[in-house]
């Protein structure tokens, strides 16, 4: 075996695998919204790429204490509401030091529900409030496995709280999933931007 280089990490000679999907990552679609009740992604999902990963940038909600969320709908069905079974966990901590928190969040997780999967809780609509992270949908035109998803966002809380959640699940369907839509739980999508990216 060769000699590893003074101030080369054994990730970056390729000895060890990072567990993140290597190749080119490609920006195919940026929604940026204003006053938007959705944001959908209904084109650009397919068997081009293995993974999608979507990009949440400062998406502002309308209401206050409301919960970012998303759901898909199967090639050739409507009206978003696949089956998932996902779980949600949460780290909090208050602007004041109050609230530390660490916490399983079972009324924002689902078994075999058709609604809209939370992946942020609780976000806050003051003027600088709002929602960052990314979901990462695994090969959502497979016809014989489940497609899985992770999500990891961060937000301002309505209570003056950093938020930190994580988000695992699936939607139990061996159909391709080609349609992605994003909303808040009540009111609009003030402004922000979501950016959709294929990853060979």
């Amino acid at each position: 075996m060769g000699l590893i280089s003074n101030g080369t990490t054994l990730l970056d000679a390729g000895v060890i695998d990072s567990g993140i999907a290597q190749g080119p990552m490609q920006l195919i679609t940026t929604l940026t919204a204003s006053s938007s009740a959705t944001l959908d992604f209904t084109s650009g999902i397919s068997s081009t790429y293995e993974e999608y990963v979507f990009v949440f940038f400062n998406l502002h909600p309308a209401d206050n204490g409301v919960e970012f969320e998303f759901q898909g709908n199967a090639a050739g069905a409507s009206g978003f509401n696949e089956t998932i079974t996902s779980s949600l966990f949460k780290a909090g901590h208050g602007e004041d030091g109050s609230g530390d928190s660490l916490n399983y969040e079972a009324d924002h997780d689902q078994s075999q529900g058709t609604g809209f999967q939370d992946i942020a809780r609780y976000v806050g609509n003051g003027n600088d409030e709002s929602v960052c992270g990314t979901l990462t949908l695994y090969d959502p035109s497979s016809t014989a496995f489940v497609k899985h998803f992770i999500a990891r966002t961060q937000m301002y809380h309505a209570s003056n709280e950093a938020e930190d959640c994580f988000t695992a699940g699936y939607f139990n369907t061996t159909a391709a999933i080609d349609e992605i839509q994003f909303k808040f739980s009540a009111g609009n999508i003030d402004t922000g931007t979501i950016k959709m990216y294929g990853i060979k």
